[in-house]
C-alpha cells in the first residue's frame, strides 16, 4: 500500500458548511508512517466558500492518546467530546464539551482519548503537522485509517462548529445538526 493520500474536494463536501462551495482539487495531503514513523499532514491555504480549509475530522475507536506537532503555519484545532446515554453509548449529535484552540508553529498538542478532532488552516501559508498516531497500514488506511471513525463526523456534516472567515478573522459558526451547543470561545 502507498503511504500517501490526499483528501479531495469531492470527499470533503460531506463535512463542509456549504457542500456547493468551490474549493481546491485537494484540501490536504497525508503521508502515513505506520508503526515506525510519524505521520505528516499538509493543508492547502484558502477558503471553501466562507469556511477555511480543514481536515475531515474523526473520533478514535480505540483508547489511545495522539500528539500533534505544528511544524509550520497556523490554524485552529477543534476538539469535542460526545455525551453518552444512560447505557453508556455515544450520542453523536450532543457534546459534553467543545474547544477551539489556536495553534502555531512549534505548538505540541495532545489529543485526549476518544475526543473528536479536526484541524483548520487559518493562515496564509501551508499548515504542516506531524503526529504519532499508529496508523495500521492495511486497507485504505492512508486516507481513512482503521483506528478512526469518520462516519460519525459525516453523519452530522462536520464538527460542532465550522471555522469561517469573518472580517478577515477566524470565527466559529454552529453546525445546526448538533443539539444544545453552548457558545464556545477560542
Amino acid at each position: 500500500m502507498q503511504p500517501f493520500a490526499e483528501r479531495t474536494h469531492e470527499k470533503m463536501k460531506e463535512v463542509l458548511k456549504d457542500e456547493n462551495a468551490t474549493g481546491p482539487e485537494a484540501h490536504y495531503y497525508m503521508i502515513r508512517g505506520g508503526a515506525d514513523k510519524r505521520n505528516i499532514t499538509v493543508w492547502e491555504t484558502g477558503l471553501v466558500g466562507e469556511e477555511y480549509i480543514k481536515t475531515y475530522g474523526h473520533y478514535h475507536v480505540i483508547d489511545f492518546k495522539e500528539t500533534y506537532i505544528i511544524t509550520e503555519g497556523e490554524g485552529v484545532l477543534l476538539l469535542q467530546m460526545r455525551k453518552k446515554d444512560s447505557e453508556g453509548n455515544w450520542i453523536n449529535d450532543e457534546l459534553e464539551w467543545f474547544k477551539a484552540i489556536r495553534v502555531k508553529t512549534g505548538d505540541i498538542i495532545p489529543i485526549p482519548s476518544f475526543a473528536g478532532h479536526a484541524l483548520v488552516n487559518t493562515g496564509k501559508t501551508w499548515l504542516v503537522t506531524s503526529d504519532d498516531s499508529p496508523v495500521n497500514m492495511t486497507g485504505d488506511s492512508a486516507s481513512m485509517p482503521e483506528h478512526a471513525d469518520y462516519k460519525v463526523i459525516q453523519s452530522v456534516r462536520g464538527m460542532a462548529f465550522y471555522v469561517i472567515e469573518k472580517d478577515g478573522q477566524p470565527s466559529l459558526v454552529p453546525n445546526p445538526l448538533y443539539k444544545n451547543l453552548s457558545t464556545p470561545e477560542f
